[in-house]
């Protein structure tokens, strides 16, 4: 057997670096007011969110992460329980993410990664949509307000309230059909995952109990199966699709 020279051995484990430094992903970012205070990354596997690790940030409130998956998946990084970006990175991307650390949600941006920009694209619209219904319901809390006072009568109150009402349907039917638009134009990415479950005022834009839903479900699927056959967000869905095919035939045959 032919001895590697020391250069030789050196070239090698070069390669070696170069091969996995291209399998993970990293993410990075500067959050305002995130000065010394923790982020943390969960994965959204198939089976429920799984945590990965906090990750600490450093007195500018920079950070940066590396993560070698084991398969192409969803993941969430939070400020706060409630206060969290959803990312899709592919192998070797270095995402970038910036906002501010108390409000994250609402003001981040991301950069490095296609599909993490989708996302953050079907957040911003989330986002619009949510401002227009904390619009409404304060203009519900007022209406009532005014009724209690007596400052406005039932026939007033129950006009106000139908042109409340005729602004949220608006609102959601917008809401739904760029969800849906969202779901035909990515087919095969996991990100149709994310729009598949979206809610407006914790209403399903894509309601399962809605038997043209089986539609998207599907589309999702074929899709996912296609370009991510083996990927257990795939096979997973497969057999959530399947069991709401038999829920709405059960529920057909009993209407």
């Amino acid at each position: 057997m032919k001895k590697i020279g020391l250069m030789g051995l050196m070239g090698l484990m070069g390669l070696m670096f170069i091969g996995c430094k291209h399998d993970g992903f990293t993410i990075e970012g500067t959050l305002e007011g995130g000065a010394n205070k923790t982020l943390w990354l969960e994965e959204i596997a198939p089976e429920g969110p799984m945590f990965i690790d906090s990750i600490h940030m450093d007195a500018d409130g920079h950070f940066k992460y590396r993560y070698n998956p084991p398969y192409r998946s969803l993941y969430n990084l939070h400020s706060s329980e409630g206060n969290y970006i959803v990312t899709l990175p592919d192998k070797g991307e270095v995402i970038e993410v910036t906002g501010k650390y108390e409000n994250l949600s609402l003001t981040y941006k991301v950069t490095g990664s296609p599909e993490s920009i989708l996302l953050w694209q079907l957040q911003q619209y989330t986002n619009d949509g949510s401002k227009i219904l904390y619009t409404l319901v304060d203009s519900v809390n007022s209406y009532n307000a005014q009724l209690s006072a007596g400052t406005i009568d039932q026939k007033t109150f129950d006009a106000l309230k139908a042109a409340t009402d005729s602004v949220y349907h608006a609102a959601f039917v917008e809401q739904q059909e760029y969800v849906c638009r969202f779901v035909e134009e990515n087919a095969g990415s996991l990100s149709t995952l994310i729009a598949l479950y979206k809610p407006f005022n914790n209403r399903a834009l894509i309601d399962p109990r809605d038997p043209s839903s089986i539609d998207y479900y599907d589309m999702v699927l074929n899709g996912l199966e296609e370009k991510l056959p083996d990927n257990p967000h795939t096979i997973h869905f497969k057999n959530t699709t399947e069991h709401l095919r038999s829920a709405l035939a059960r529920q057909q045959e009993n209407e």
